[in-house]
């Protein structure tokens, strides 16, 4: 059962169980949610008639209680989330819905109708917010100093589904997440509003003003493909209450935002003729200036590696909305 089936990551997800279906595991029931009303399709037009969606709002207790009834899963993957970091200044209780009651919800469903589940609750290494330099790279004893209120529903979440796996032995698998990214993220998000915006200014639907946030903020991306991977291997081999962290810890993938928006432009039918603008709109009202983690408890315990650079994450992202302009220029 995956919840946010319609999202980023879960979309990603999805294709990974279709393919486990069709290779090795054919009698692999896979159930997703959406909102009958909210949730756009357009990440998931492509999947089979295999995926069984199901209407569910994880707010509301008596909508997650039948969704968890119906389904009894053996495995969920809790996807369903608000992870836009820039609104959550504006919508504090919105974020605290959704991140922590929403998960609260999905435990108490999961513990009365399916309490053998192995739940993953992946976690954000926004949590760790102002980082010195000098605590560099991030693990899992660094303290917790969020910045932003996104950061501090996350906490809350990664902590109740601990707090489900002491009190009622519930097999929940926490990680924390380092920035992921690729095709399907909404242009609201850093790489992808860069790509989005360079593909309208190759159409001419944008004067070539590159507008940006703060970009002197450092980061390890990993593909979200990989990160789906790490999500199948956690399932399998991690233990249930320990926490790990998920990340690329390659030198290749590591970058200050000022680095992507220029390897962008190089990639780019109009290099040498785009500005970059920092405009007070896509600028927080805090900064994290470094999340970059030590991912070895992880990838010593599976296995784990990524598979692609910063460069091919970059250009696939960019092709994505070089595509999706070109079909619905108006978003």
């Amino acid at each position: 059962m995956v919840t946010g089936g319609t999202g980023f990551v879960g979309s990603h997800i999805l294709d990974k169980l279709v393919e486990l279906q069709a290779a090795s595991k054919p009698n692999l029931n896979i159930y997703a949610t959406r909102r009958y009303h909210l949730s756009r399709r357009d990440k998931v037009l492509h999947l089979p008639n295999s995926i069984n969606w199901i209407d569910c709002d994880i707010t509301d207790s008596v909508s997650v209680n039948k969704l968890v009834d119906a389904v009894r899963p053996d495995f969920c993957l809790h996807m369903a989330s608000e992870s836009f970091v820039s609104p959550s200044w504006n919508h504090p209780n919105r974020y605290m819905n959704v991140n922590y009651h929403g998960t609260v919800n999905i435990l108490e469903a999961i513990k009365n109708f399916s309490p053998s589940c192995k739940i993953l609750i992946p976690g954000s290494g926004e949590e760790y917010g102002e980082v010195k330099e000098s605590l560099l790279p991030i693990n899992t004893n660094t303290p917790l100093l969020p910045v932003n209120p996104y950061a501090v529903t996350k906490i809350a979440q990664d902590l109740i589904g601990y707090v489900y796996f002491r009190s009622y032995g519930l097999n929940v698998i926490r990680l924390r997440t380092f920035n992921h990214e690729g095709p399907r993220r909404e242009h609201y998000f850093g790489i992808s509003s860069f790509c989005y915006q360079i593909a309208l200014m190759e159409i001419g639907l944008q004067d070539l003003v590159l507008k940006v946030g703060h970009l002197g903020d450092r980061r390890n991306f990993t593909h979200v493909r990989d990160i789906v991977n790490a999500y199948m291997l956690s399932l399998e081999k991690a233990s249930p209450g320990e926490l790990y962290l998920v990340g690329s810890q390659s030198v290749e993938n590591i970058a200050l935002f000022s680095e992507v928006t220029d390897r962008l432009i190089e990639m780019s039918a109009l290099k040498g003729k785009i500005e970059v603008r920092q405009v007070p709109e896509f600028t927080r009202p805090t900064q994290v200036p470094f999340l970059l983690a030590d991912t070895g408890k992880f990838e010593n315990l599976t296995g784990w590696r990524p598979t692609f650079n910063l460069n091919e994450i970059l250009e696939e992202t960019l092709e994505y909305w070089r595509e999706r302009v070109r079909l619905t220029p108006w978003l």
